[in-house]
């Protein structure tokens, strides 16, 4: 089968020399009893901005499942393959890992129902499959999303190199199985960063489809998680008037607990210059050093073994 092409499509960028890691799912697995409902100390702003992860990615990362499978037989390259089979697998685990924090929420008084219903919509109504004709409309949709995977993975990226070094969360006091998790799967993100950009260069590449769905992507992205910071917020039963502001995210940016605005803003130009490549994002090493550590995925090593 022969991959699209388009007109704008833009010359391969040169990934950073690195060690190729063979991606593969780690059956990890958290007990959150221990885990209170406002996991950075005195801070239930930080701790629902992340929290919002948990609202987010299973439907969103069983969506990335759902589309690679089907551009599977687009793909004519063994070792891109292999890596894209390994990204599914992770990505499904992670899925998992965080669909497995929402019955805590529940029983500390955070039911997100309201708001996952909602996100379900998006990933299996909106962005989901469509009753097209087949040839070039089904293939312009599977391509579509495709790219839209590929610009949310910059991001998914930019968080996990973020939180494998927000060492102010440690200072914090931060609860250790939560750090954990986001770590382990910041780690995951890192490892296979560029599988995402490449499979789009190998199946389409075309320029001025990447802009566009990373405009979709982000401006998506950048609702759905003030929306969900301002759910938390307002239904955290601990809170007498919660409220999620632009500013909060600002000060906790520049406080180090969170990302900061200048950071996210910078990450825009780089995914759109021409001779972007997701390897020149983080660092396999601290990854896989960090894999390698984490309590979670030693577990599962050692089950796996």
């Amino acid at each position: 089968m022969s991959n699209t092409t388009s007109r704008s499509r833009s010359p391969q960028p040169e990934p950073i020399a690195e060690e190729r890691v063979p991606l593969k799912a780690r059956k990890v697995s958290f007990s959150w009893e221990g885990t209170p409902l406002h996991w950075v100390p005195d801070d239930p702003f930080t701790t629902h901005t992340i929290n919002v992860l948990h609202l987010l990615l299973p439907a969103g990362e069983r969506w990335f499942v759902h589309v690679y499978k089907q551009v599977l037989p687009y793909i004519t390259d063994d070792r891109l393959r292999e890596d894209v089979i390994g990204f599914i697998g992770q990505e499904a685990m992670h899925s998992q890992a965080h669909d497995e924090v929402l019955p805590h929420l529940r029983e500390q008084g955070l039911d997100p129902t309201p708001y996952t219903a909602q996100v379900d919509w998006l990933f299996e109504k909106l962005l989901g499959d469509r009753t097209l004709p087949p040839g070039k409309p089904r293939t312009w949709w599977l391509m579509e999303r495709v790219a839209m995977i590929a610009a949310i993975e910059h991001y998914t990226a930019f968080l996990g190199n973020w939180v494998l070094n927000a060492e102010e969360l440690d200072r914090r006091g931060a609860d250790p199985t939560m750090l954990d998790l986001l770590r382990w799967h910041g780690a995951e993100e890192v490892e296979h960063r560029s599988v995402a950009f490449e499979l789009f260069m190998h199946v389409d590449g075309g320029y001025r489809r990447r802009a566009r769905t990373w405009a979709t992507a982000f401006t998506a992205l950048v609702f759905l998680w003030q929306r969900g910071a301002r759910f938390f917020m307002e239904n955290d039963p601990t809170l007498v008037d919660g409220k999620a502001s632009f500013k909060d995210f600002y000060r906790r940016g520049r406080a180090g607990t969170l990302p900061t605005t200048g950071a996210m803003i910078r990450s825009i130009p780089r995914y759109l210059s021409r001779s972007y490549h997701p390897s020149h994002e983080g660092s396999t090493e601290q990854a896989v050093a960090y894999l390698a550590s984490s309590p979670a995925a030693r577990a599962a090593e050692k089950g796996a073994a």
